[in-house]
């Protein structure tokens, strides 16, 4: 393991890790199972390490004090890297990607929108959408298996159609095969190092570019309606980018940067959540003693009647239940950086231009950190549990300046739709059923997730 200290760079340690002349080997693994090779190399080498990927170098550091150092004590020295930067390519120049002066006037113009009496306000919505969720489950029980996953993709561009854009989202139908389609590209642009240009007549560079022009008319669709119709209040985000674009001298580069705004927000605003709900009823479905205790506790705290903010805090188990998801599975599996000038982590030097990787997925399964790491255990979020942890060896939103800014949000999103369902349906993928985290811009599963429904009780 390294030696916990950073700073200055002194020319300290190299990272250990394989030799160059397995980085085609690893280059082919990467594209195949990417979290397959980093988890292995952390559970190999330590801490840190040095991982060769064909002609590029890529930098693992899995401590808490190492994500502590990148992410919030010297963030300036590291910017997004890679699969971002190649999603800039396909997504755009958005809060997601952007850097300096660019992302703060970004945040600054949406963070208001996340306040938390405003999120706060937003339940009712948020809980009219999990309503219309069980209708629709209602309807497959005694039928064939439904897919979750894309049903929890249409739940939450709902939902962020509705507490953040003031819009209807159900009339883009193609949105969520749209998105990934988004996400297919940006990882392929990530493992072929931006080598394929993306008007070459590929399957999916075509399936890539239809999606492109599809998002780039529901952008415009949103912008219009709402220039035409003017939300009472102006808190939503389409009409804050509005406002921001109003100050801007250049119209053309105004009207992209709303663009590439409201691109970056649909993507993560729902996939995020998708993904964390999809694990959430796979992994409550594995562990009937918890799927029971959810319906308990939903029951006793929702009863029949409308979702109050104080029934929200009441359910506690719930919450554990998606903090634990989140450990196992985090949305953001993946942090890349590249280091701007040379730094020091660790012990290890870094140079300049080094790709950096803080991963959740394995620091949040470190065994130093967590007993009997791959084990699904909600307890470990109870009440005086996390006394002594790490502070940084659970980061599912991130850390620092660049901490996720929908996480109030996504939290009450998840919880209140994971307790929705449970207290009305037994969501089952059958005990043969496995599945396989997909690791794309968010950790998915792959292929979906059939899943069938029955009364619960």
């Amino acid at each position: 393991m390294s030696t916990l200290t950073s700073g200055p760079p002194r020319k300290g340690l190299r990272p250990p890790g394989p030799g160059r002349q397995h980085a085609l080997s690893l280059l082919w693994r990467m594209n195949k199972n990417r979290i397959e090779v980093i988890a292995e190399a952390a559970k190999l080498y330590g801490d840190a390490t040095r991982i060769p990927l064909g002609p590029k170098t890529l930098y693992l550091f899995n401590h808490p004090d190492h994500a502590k150092y990148v992410l919030a004590d010297n963030p300036l020295n590291f910017h997004k890297g890679i699969g971002l930067q190649h999603a800039r390519k396909v997504i755009g120049d958005g809060l997601l990607t952007s850097e300096g002066d660019r992302w703060k006037s970004q945040r600054k113009t949406i963070q208001p929108v996340f306040n938390a009496k405003r999120i706060n306000a937003q339940l009712g919505a948020v809980a009219d959408e999990a309503d219309n969720l069980v209708k629709r489950l209602r309807t497959h029980i005694g039928q064939g298996p439904v897919d979750v996953r894309s049903l929890m993709t249409d739940l939450t561009l709902g939902v962020l159609g509705r507490t953040l854009l003031a819009a209807d989202l159900s009339e883009y139908e193609s949105l969520g095969e749209d998105f990934e389609a988004v996400q297919n590209q940006a990882m392929f642009e990530m493992m072929t190092l931006n080598a394929v240009p993306t008007w070459t007549p590929l399957p999916m560079q075509n399936r890539f570019r239809k999606a492109r022009r599809n998002l780039m008319d529901v952008v415009a669709r949103l912008s219009a309606e709402r220039r035409a119709h003017p939300t009472p209040d102006g808190d939503d985000v389409v009409s804050r980018l509005i406002q921001s674009t109003e100050r801007e001298t250049d119209r053309v580069r105004a009207l992209g940067s709303m663009r590439d705004d409201l691109m970056t927000l649909l993507l993560a605003g729902h996939e995020t959540t998708a993904s964390t709900l999809s694990w959430a009823f796979y992994l409550v479905d594995k562990h009937p003693e918890v799927a029971e205790r959810l319906h308990k506790e939903a029951v006793e705290v929702l009863g029949d009647g409308p979702m109050s903010l104080a029934d929200l805090h009441k359910l506690t188990y719930t919450t554990q239940v998606l903090e634990e998801v989140m450990r196992l599975y985090p949305a953001v599996w993946l942090l890349p950086r590249i280091a701007q000038e040379e730094d020091e982590i660790g012990g290890y030097h870094v140079p300049a231009g080094a790709d950096v990787l803080i991963c959740p997925y394995t620091l949040q399964r470190h065994p130093d950190f967590w007993e009997d790491p791959d084990r699904f255990d909600p307890e470990r979020f109870a009440p005086g549990r996390a006394s002594g942890r790490a502070r940084y060896a659970y980061i599912p939103f991130g850390a620092g300046p660049r901490f996720c800014v929908g996480n109030t949000l996504g939290m009450m999103e998840a919880t209140v739709v994971l307790a929705t369902v449970a207290r009305d349906l037994r969501l089952s993928a059958g005990p043969h059923f496995e599945a396989f985290g997909e690791p794309m811009l968010t950790l998915r599963i792959r292929g979906g997730l059939p899943m069938t429904v029955k009364a619960a009780g």
